[in-house]
């Protein structure tokens, strides 16, 4: 809904669309907005669709539950149908989520029963049966990817892992005093978002269309992240009083950090704000992605100690933070290339 696109993202492989040889070109489109869809979709005809659009964030889904089922849900049935009345035969992909899953026990899988605990994941929910609708009542190459937490430096602000080590930066460099959470019990998978990018389109190259659940097979909780990204950074951190009054508070500084912050042993960084906790919690989601394994061959390389290093090393050098963090160097030695600005995945 802007009036000018956004291309921070893509500066390094985005040029002017009069550039000879140029291959990658934007186009307005809103997904309340069908006529325009069906008029993108017949006219450029694709050969794969990636749909990744929604109004993603489960919080803010509580607080615009009408908003997120029109963009999530229907947007996804605007696109479906968009691709249908164009009579093209193009590849679909639907970004699916692990929040369906919402309250049914871990591990979840393909077959695991559906319980959103959100508008959002409702709305999840509606768009992956329309998929499989429209796949089965249109012989439309159309999959699901019920894709779990999949996290990198690029991961939005707002949202828990990048909070926390954007979080871990600011304090170190002076720049924030605390990181404010909500339910730290709350239990991910969580996983490198390259690596599910791959699985994306590995689903869209195979002879038949299905739906695949997508996840590392490890869950942690908020608390474990937290701990881990701290202590990468040079900070022990430790834990006092319960619930809403719980905080998290320096125990050790590393002996690389104490000249270069203002943080000392007994500071408060972390309080928790009950404004973060959701009417309805999803505590505990695991993927079981054994059928992606083997049926697409897909196989997570970077390990969950790996991913919080990784993006903690990120935001430190955001923050022009001067410390020896190797999040590049794990990403090299697993032959993937990862800077602010390009990643790629061999």
């Amino acid at each position: 809904r802007a009036s000018t696109f956004n291309t921070g993202r893509i500066d390094h492989i985005y040029v002017d669309p009069h550039t000879s040889g140029a291959r990658l070109f934007l186009h307005y489109g809103d997904l309340a907005d069908s006529g325009q869809l069906t008029h993108l979709i017949y006219n450029i005809r694709p050969d794969e669709v990636y749909h990744l659009g929604a109004q993603s964030h489960v919080r803010v889904s509580f607080d615009m539950p009408e908003f997120s089922g029109d963009i999530t849900g229907l947007g996804t049935t605007r696109l479906l149908e968009a691709i249908r009345r164009s009579g093209i035969k193009t590849r679909f992909y639907q970004a699916s989520s692990s929040e369906m899953f919402g309250a049914s026990a871990p591990p979840q899988n393909e077959k695991t029963p559906f319980y959103p605990r959100s508008p959002y994941a409702a709305a999840k929910v509606y768009a992956y049966w329309m998929t499989v609708n429209y796949r089965e009542g249109y012989n439309m190459f159309a999959c699901n990817g019920i894709l779990f937490n999949h996290e990198s430096p690029r991961r939005g602000e707002t949202f828990v892992t990048r909070k926390i080590t954007r979080a871990v930066a600011g304090i170190i460099a002076g720049k924030q005093n605390k990181l404010y959470l909500g339910n730290l019990e709350a239990r991910r998978d969580w996983g490198f978002a390259p690596e599910y990018v791959v699985c994306q389109w590995l689903m869209l190259q195979q002879d038949s269309p299905a739906d695949y659940a997508i996840g590392t097979g490890e869950s942690h909780s908020v608390r474990d992240f937290v701990e881990l990204a701290f202590r990468y950074a040079g900070i022990e951190i430790g834990w006092e009083g319960e619930g809403v009054d719980e905080k998290g508070v320096v125990r050790s500084l590393s002996p690389d950090l104490r000249n270069q912050t203002a943080v000392n042993t007994g500071d408060v960084i972390l309080e928790i704000d009950s404004k973060y906790f959701r009417p309805t919690e999803v505590e505990y989601l695991l993927a079981d992605a054994s059928k992606a394994r083997e049926t697409l061959g897909w196989e997570p390389r970077v390990t969950f100690k790996e991913l919080v290093r990784i993006m903690v090393a990120s935001d430190m050098e955001l923050a022009g933070v001067n410390l020896p963090f190797d999040g590049k160097k794990v990403l090299e030695e697993k032959g993937i290339n990862w800077t602010n600005n390009v990643q790629t995945v061999g």
